[in-house]
């Protein structure tokens, strides 16, 4: 009888394990684990032949040494900045990631920060609260159709959050060394980055996290923006320098920004950015939803089991694994 296989998962953030447990019955044993850093998981993943992994990280080639038997590790999100993806490949990990589960949910929630900015309405609402009736705090405000959005990266989600904008009556620009201009059927004209920044109303920010795009937006970029314009993060928070966004707020080189993802996550209280009338913050949960939250589940365990079960994985990151990986894939 074949021996079952071990999937250690390292964290998670939802209430019930069913959908792991069903897929994969009769293939493999799930060992289910609260843990945030590499040290905490892998006494358990050790001996592990999957690993099932949300946010504890980062896993580096030290992490993966320690599991020779780990064929793949698979991500429930998008990103996998948390992951060292050269180090799996040379180890033979295949390294997957959940790439389209939650993309209607952030460019809503991006185009619902913009919204909140160009209207004040987590202002007004605050102002509310405290007991005033007043329109003339919340001056200048300026009409959404017309203005500009600037769309740094033009991936799914900031096409599809283009694509609401131009709704708006807004007219989209973008920046994203891998697209061409009119490659994709959705609302934009491309350009450079600092040319897009002197000319957006809003900046909205959507590229994935690389060593090339940590901190892109700092003291320069800053620089160059509007003294009337928001800046958006929906995606990941140390692309944003936080430092320069806070310098840049304290100057009024921009009027406010709107933030889903910060640089450290949990932000820290107290904290310069908590606390201002032009600031909004979230706590990364753009990515929400009922319906996203099943996507979420299925989509790495069914990863799992793919390999597990002799098959190639569906959405591979790290592409030159294949032919050269532990599961002989």
């Amino acid at each position: 009888m074949t021996a079952m296989a071990k999937v250690v998962l390292t964290d998670y953030v939802w209430e019930s394990l069913d959908v792991e447990k069903k897929t994969l019955a009769g293939l493999a044993e799930l060992l289910p684990l609260q843990t945030k850093k590499p040290e905490e998981f892998l006494p358990q993943a050790e001996d592990c032949d999957a690993l099932l992994n949300t946010y504890a990280g980062p896993i580096t080639a030290e992490t993966m040494a320690r599991m020779p038997k780990c064929r793949i590790i698979a991500r429930y999100g998008i990103g996998v900045d948390t992951i060292d993806l050269e180090a799996a490949t040379q180890a033979g990990i295949i390294v997957t990631n959940n790439p389209s589960y939650c993309v209607e949910e952030v460019a809503e929630d991006a185009m619902a920060m913009l919204l909140a900015c160009a209207r004040k309405i987590a202002f007004y609402d605050r102002l509310v609260r405290s007991g005033r009736w007043e329109v003339p705090p919340g001056k200048p405000m300026f009409r959404l159709s017309g203005s500009t959005l600037g769309l740094v990266g033009f991936g799914n989600i900031a096409r599809l959050v283009a694509v609401r904008a131009a709704a708006f009556g807004m007219r989209v620009l973008y920046c994203d060394p891998f697209v061409k201009d009119g490659q994709f059927d959705a609302p934009g004209k491309k350009m450079e980055l600092q040319e897009m920044l002197r000319e957006a109303d809003f900046v909205s920010v959507h590229p994935p996290l690389t060593p090339q795009t940590r901190k892109m937006i700092n003291d320069e970029a800053f620089s160059r923006m509007k003294p009337t314009a928001f800046v958006i993060n929906c995606s990941r928070g140390p692309i944003i320098d936080t430092d320069a966004l806070v310098r840049a707020l304290d100057a009024k080189k921009i009027a406010g920004c709107a933030l889903d993802t910060t640089d450290p996550e949990p932000l820290p209280n107290p904290h310069p950015l908590r606390g201002r009338e032009n600031v909004i913050i979230n706590p990364h949960a753009a990515w929400y939803s009922e319906q996203a939250m099943v996507g979420l589940q299925a989509g790495a365990p069914n990863e799992v089991r793919r390999v597990l079960s002799g098959e190639w994985p569906v959405n591979v990151v790290n592409r030159a694994v294949k032919g050269k990986n532990r599961a002989g894939l």
